[in-house]
């Protein structure tokens, strides 16, 4: 009989680790029979999600509170289909504000649940580790520092190793990084939700046009997903300098090898220019209320992860005010023109790439059997408290 799964993805990266896991549970559990929610890549192993994956990608209070009531109905909506399906398994990826909530509608439902990707408790609202140990079975942890944090709380969690490792290749170019030629390539990501590109894509232009008034040969090259393409496009049409859009996901990391520094909007993207080695200067601006609510709550002293994981500040950070066009291009010029800056920089990330590096087993077969490990194991009802 094939492993009935549940499976609920709210984003990109999500999708991913999902499709990976359940690839490797499939390999020891046999065939899966797969219901919920998510993307293309849980759609290859027989998905058909409930709704599309891209309603729930959303950021910040003023771009969510218009979507509120819709949202609400999709939790309904994913919590009553996991309990017409009465699946072996019921498994959450990311997304916490959408997937912490279906669970908390779901603990009467007597099956083992698996949430992937902790909520960043550790940076804000630390009370709700506390009450994950009451909606989830089991904390699939993804960061060096989180086991130590979650078991503070009694949360159930197992670390597994981040999964970025296995989406970047341990290429040459990456391991053994040269600083290039005179002719610099800044490599710009502004985010992969349609907000984060309309709000940096503006201020990356400003940077870009002072950095090419001192560098005649500079050039851009702009990774970005598939379905943002033509927003891309649109909003990069007079760009100051010549600019190559990369659209295909493979083809971004030849992008990483060609580039002398990346400036990126802060996330998880952070992390593969970490493996990348590709020395970065972090930014992020969001809406006014979102930044002044994510100020009053935060707890931590950086935004980005590569910094988290460094315990120092490896990457230099401009979010919010700091986030301009001249605060950028300052940055950047430390890195393009002081090559102790620039190598300094590729040291720190190598330390940084071989915390997060998979060793001999990689993440998701790590993930795969702490999932084996608690289907093995009876489940336990939890009455939970609002998250």
């Amino acid at each position: 009989m094939s492993l009935r799964v549940f499976v609920v993805a709210g984003e990109t990266s999500g999708d991913f680790l999902a499709a990976r896991l359940l690839r490797a549970l499939g390999r020891t559990h046999g065939p899966l029979t797969l219901e919920g929610v998510g993307g293309s890549d849980l759609q290859t192993l027989g998905l058909e999600t409930l709704f599309p994956m891209e309603e729930l990608s959303l950021m910040g209070i003023q771009e969510v509170l218009p979507h509120i009531p819709r949202l609400l109905r999709r939790i309904g909506q994913t919590a009553d289909a996991a309990r017409t399906m009465a699946p072996d398994l019921v498994l959450t990826v990311d997304a916490p504000a959408f997937t912490l909530r279906v669970l908390r509608r779901l603990r009467g439902l007597d099956v083992p649940k698996v949430h992937y990707v902790a909520p960043q408790a550790w940076a804000w609202r630390p009370g709700r580790a506390a009450r994950l140990a009451e909606i989830v079975d089991r904390l699939l942890l993804v960061l060096p520092f989180e086991p130590a944090f979650f078991d503070a709380y009694g949360a159930p969690g197992v670390y597994v190793g981040h999964p970025i490792v296995e989406q970047v290749p341990a290429l040459p170019t990456f391991t053994q990084r040269q600083r290039p030629g005179p002719s610099p390539v800044l490599c710009l990501l502004p985010g992969s939700r349609e907000g984060e590109i309309r709000r940096h894509l503006p201020v990356l232009r400003g940077a870009v046009g002072r950095l090419a008034a001192m560098r005649p040969g500079l050039t851009c090259v702009l990774p970005t997903p598939p379905r943002r393409a033509a927003q891309v496009r649109a909003l990069t049409e007079d760009w100051p300098t010549p600019l190559a859009i990369v659209a295909e996901p493979s083809e971004r990391f030849d992008a990483y090898a060609r580039s002398t520094i990346a400036l990126a909007a802060s996330g998880t993207v952070g992390l593969e220019l970490a493996l990348a080695r590709l020395p970065t200067v972090i930014l992020y601006r969001t809406s006014w209320l979102t930044a002044a609510v994510v100020r009053r709550l935060v707890r931590v002293p950086y935004a980005s992860l590569v910094n988290l994981v460094a315990d120092r500040p490896v990457l230099p950070e401009l979010l919010q005010e700091g986030c301009t066009a001249d605060g950028i291009a300052a940055a950047a010029t430390t890195l393009l023109d002081g090559e102790a800056a620039w190598s300094a920089q590729v040291t720190a990330l190598d330390d940084v790439a071989h915390v997060l590096g998979s060793g001999e087993v990689a993440p998701s077969e790590r993930a795969a059997a702490a999932v084996a490990e608690l289907l093995a194991e009876p489940c336990v009802e939890r009455t939970a408290r609002p998250l």
